[in-house]
């Protein structure tokens, strides 16, 4: 078969060990991963990188790899590849990540009509305790967004104002980093720009409010960027004036961290969980939140009311004048289930 254009770098480092034919598989499956499925490239990336590490650890014991090794897997094989991952200090959301993707490329051969690879169904998925968002307190969002010409500070001036505008979106608007790069120079959010679309999972996209606050901090870097920013081409831009790579903003915070005294959960991801905790705690209505945040399920938004509740009961614990006593009460867990306290 042709080899399709692949959606990703795919140079023979990083492509999964396999005689031809299955490496022109994975090829054509990420191909349609993205093509046809519209999947975040992220996705598409861990979903490739995850397949590569089940065939390396398959290769590891049995030698060169072709598709039918693959049709002939037996629940042990997959079975002892996750008690490894494990044993590596993999948690169980990346393992059921894993699992995903390796039932998404055998359903992929399935169709290609190589036969079903029987094996994935009788692997259960591990269990996953689902974590409470972990927001940044407001006085810490605020100052994350500032332009800050701290002494020492080495970055030039458009930059730092660069990663403010980013930062500010997160906050300001609950965008995911990559909703706020994608954003192209024509759709900047300025001022007097009330809104903007932005596409989120699955190519959907959704209408998201400008604060002025935010417009003036994107109109800042618009004007002190040294790279032209063409209508069509990306708003954010890098050092040599490419498109701007998540990994700086995620860089760019971390270095912020030590300054603020913020933990290493303070990610820009982060910044969109305070958006929405932040609402919250202002009375914001739930389903509006949702829509903001471009959740398919109610079920996901509902989590930040747990965050309320946890943030509640420490105030109570530090205001209230028996909250020392002996006097047993119940609080929410992480699952939302009331616990002893």
């Amino acid at each position: 078969m042709l080899q399709p254009t692949p959606p990703l770098a795919t140079t023979h480092e990083i492509l999964p060990p396999g005689d031809d034919a299955l490496q022109s598989e994975v090829l054509a499956w990420q191909d349609t991963l993205v093509r046809e499925r519209r999947m975040a490239a992220n996705t598409v990336e861990a979903y490739g990188r995850d397949l590569r590490q089940f065939l390396l650890h398959r290769q590891a014991r049995h030698g060169t790899l072709g598709i039918a090794d693959l049709i002939g897997l037996k629940p042990r094989d997959l079975r002892g590849f996750m008690a490894a991952r494990r044993g590596e200090g993999i948690g169980g959301r990346s393992l059921m990540r894993a699992l995903a993707g390796l039932r998404s490329f055998a359903k992929h051969l399935e169709r290609e009509g190589h036969g079903t690879v029987a094996a994935l169904g009788g692997v259960r998925s591990p269990k996953v305790e689902r974590r409470l968002p972990r927001p940044i307190p407001i006085k810490a969002a605020r100052a994350m967004t500032d332009v800050d010409l701290r002494a020492g500070e080495t970055r030039d001036p458009w930059i730092l104002a660069r990663d403010a505008a980013v930062l500010a979106l997160l906050y300001g608007s609950g965008l995911r980093i990559s909703e706020a790069l994608g954003l192209a120079r024509r759709d900047a959010p300025l001022p007097g720009v009330e809104s903007v679309t932005v596409t989120g999972k699955g190519d959907k996209q959704r209408m998201v409010p400008i604060l002025p606050v935010v417009a003036e901090a994107v109109a800042a870097y618009v004007v002190t960027c040294p790279h032209p920013l063409p209508p069509d081409g990306p708003l954010f831009v890098g050092a040599k004036g490419g498109p701007l790579s998540p990994r700086i903003i995620q860089y760019a915070v971390a270095a912020m961290r030590g300054g603020l005294g913020l933990p290493d959960t303070a990610t820009p991801h982060a910044l969109r969980h305070s958006f929405a905790t932040h609402l919250l705690g202002r009375q914001g209505e739930l389903r509006a939140i949702q829509e903001l945040l471009g959740h398919a399920s109610l079920s996901t938004t509902q989590l930040y009311t747990k965050v309320d509740a946890a943030r509640l009961m420490d105030a109570f614990d530090h205001a209230h004048p028996r909250a020392g006593s002996t006097v047993t009460r119940r609080a929410p867990d992480s699952a939302g289930r009331s616990q002893a306290r």
